[in-house]
């Protein structure tokens, strides 16, 4: 089967190469696009939040206790326990998907339960704390409330869901966990182990602090737009206007190569504050960590915690890329007045649009807000507003690909659908009552 897969890889790629049509200028620009966006995912994301994370879900399946995953996130776990700490961890940790995915790996394989886990992978991301004060901010305090409140009942409810649906594979899981090994007892103290852990989650959170990008360009020509930086690659900024200047509309994507600006000034707030010192703070946490590995840890630990987080990154770092690729061509030949037009009023239509679309389409964390706003301007209801704020930060194609590498296509589809439902239902009933 897993060569038959292969092939298939091998299969697709070839007849995409083969019959793409190049001279199509929307293809051609769209190809650009995707390498823009994938070279804009290495420069923000990779460094700063997919390595770190690699590391974490390395660690997790070296150093975590079996039996405390089990006693807190397992199947026979206390469900309250269980499903509050999983559907409001993103509060805390304050991450993208990019990094909840390698944690979700390494917890669902060191023995938590399917349903908690879930729990975990809709809510980290999507409970991101900065995002849902900017969603308040930006595009209103009642979506803002609605987002919160439905990441959280949205992550326990998937958990559960999942849970039920999967008790038999649950269960045959668990015993064949049981049935195994005892892996050898670490050498450190659980005290120990939770500052490792901390020291290396508090890393996470400040080398991947967010910049909410709110800007004023100035540009050569005099003009001075503000706007809210979107994507910079190494030559090109991408912004989104803020305010109407000199012709522009509020929503307007302009493409600005960097020797047309002389300078981006940046919102003042504690929030920029923080990501201008994000490395040295960063940095004292990695050395924090680095210090209690060659303090508590043997070389054979060291080694094993390498070799499972090279084993992570061999897994998810090209579906994360590929994924990301894919996302930038297909986002670029979707013009966003095309999109808008598409759900424009609350029907159950426009709702599962928004949904799907929010499933497929990668979002880094925050800039799918003035990318809402942009759409809103050009007329998305109010109801699929929220139903792709409910379903975007968790989901995407690089995100499906990986939780399909770790729980199998039945569960990815299973979780997928379930999202997609309830960001329609719940966003064509928000925007009945909006």
């Amino acid at each position: 089967m897993k060569q038959w897969k292969i092939f298939a890889a091998f299969l697709a790629i070839f007849i995409v190469a083969y019959s793409l049509p190049l001279s199509n200028v929307k293809v051609t620009a769209a190809i650009l696009e995707a390498f823009k966006m994938v070279q804009w995912y290495a420069r923000n994301h990779t460094l700063a939040c997919v390595i770190p994370a690699l590391f974490i879900a390395g660690g997790i399946i070296t150093f975590l206790s079996k039996e405390a995953v089990l006693r807190h996130l397992g199947p026979k776990a206390n469900k309250v326990e269980a499903y509050s700490v999983a559907s409001v961890s993103g509060t805390v940790l304050a991450v993208c998907s990019c990094s909840v995915l390698p944690m979700f790996a390494g917890i669902y394989r060191v023995g938590a339960g399917l349903g908690p886990a879930s729990a975990f992978l809709y809510s980290g991301p999507a409970l991101n704390i900065l995002a849902i004060f900017l969603t308040a901010r930006v595009l209103g305090f009642k979506i803002g409330i609605a987002r919160a409140v439905g990441a959280i009942i949205f992550g326990i409810i998937i958990g559960l869901i999942m849970a039920a649906v999967f008790r038999k594979d649950e269960q045959e899981r668990m015993e064949a966990a049981a049935s195994a090994p005892e892996p050898a007892a670490a050498r450190g103290s659980l005290w120990q182990t939770i500052l490792y852990f901390a020291g290396m989650m508090a890393f996470l959170v400040f080398s991947d602090w967010y910049n909410p990008g709110n800007v004023v360009v100035h540009r050569r020509d005099g003009v001075e737009i503000p706007a809210v930086l979107l994507q910079e690659t190494k030559d090109e900024v991408l912004v989104q206007v803020d305010r109407p200047v000199a012709g522009m509309a509020v929503g307007e994507k302009i493409t600005l190569a960097k020797t047309e600006i002389i300078r981006i000034e940046e919102a003042q707030s504690w929030v920029m504050t923080i990501y201008h010192a994000k490395w040295y703070l960063a940095g004292i946490m990695g050395l924090a960590v680095l210090l209690m590995v060659w303090r508590w840890f043997d070389r054979a630990e060291i080694d094993e915690w390498m070799h499972n987080t090279w084993d992570f990154a061999k897994l998810l770092v090209p579906l994360l890329f590929g994924g990301v690729f894919v996302v930038g061509f297909l986002g670029a030949l979707l013009p966003e007045q095309q999109v808008a037009a598409l759900v424009g009023d609350n029907s159950v239509k426009s709702n599962l649009v928004a949904s799907v679309i929010g499933c497929l389409f990668y979002f880094a964390t925050l800039t799918e807000i003035p990318i809402l706003q942009a759409l809103m301007e050009h007329g998305m209801h109010q109801g699929p507003a929220l139903a792709l704020l409910l379903a975007g930060p968790a989901l995407s194609l690089p995100s499906l690909l990986v939780i399909r590498s770790v729980v199998g296509n039945t569960k990815t589809v299973v979780f997928t659908a379930l999202v997609v439902v309830m960001a329609t239902v719940v966003g064509t009933v928000y925007g009945t009552l909006s």
